[in-house]
């Protein structure tokens, strides 16, 4: 594996020091295109939120509440809330 350069570096630790930040932008992405799904759109989205939300250190309790309850305004109140504490 060749050695990476200090630019890719960079970026790298970047990413890891915004993590949360670019996980609540995808969440708050996310929570606008299940409010545009239907079908199996819609059931792939929400596994793609369980997966953020549990990036973002969200309780799975919490998590499969959200996802039983497949309502988006939910997940928009929670993002409303996780924006607030950051």
């Amino acid at each position: 594996m060749p050695k990476r350069s200090s630019y890719q570096d960079r970026t790298i630790r970047n990413y890891y020091q915004n993590r949360d930040e670019i996980m609540l932008q995808r969440l708050g992405e996310l929570v606008t295109d299940l409010y545009l799904a239907e079908g199996q759109a819609k059931s792939r989205l929400w596994k793609r939120v369980a997966e953020t939300l549990e990036k973002l250190k969200v309780p799975k309790s919490r998590i499969q509440h959200l996802v039983a309850s497949d309502n988006p305004v939910l997940v928009a109140n929670t993002l409303k809330k996780l924006l607030e504490e950051s």
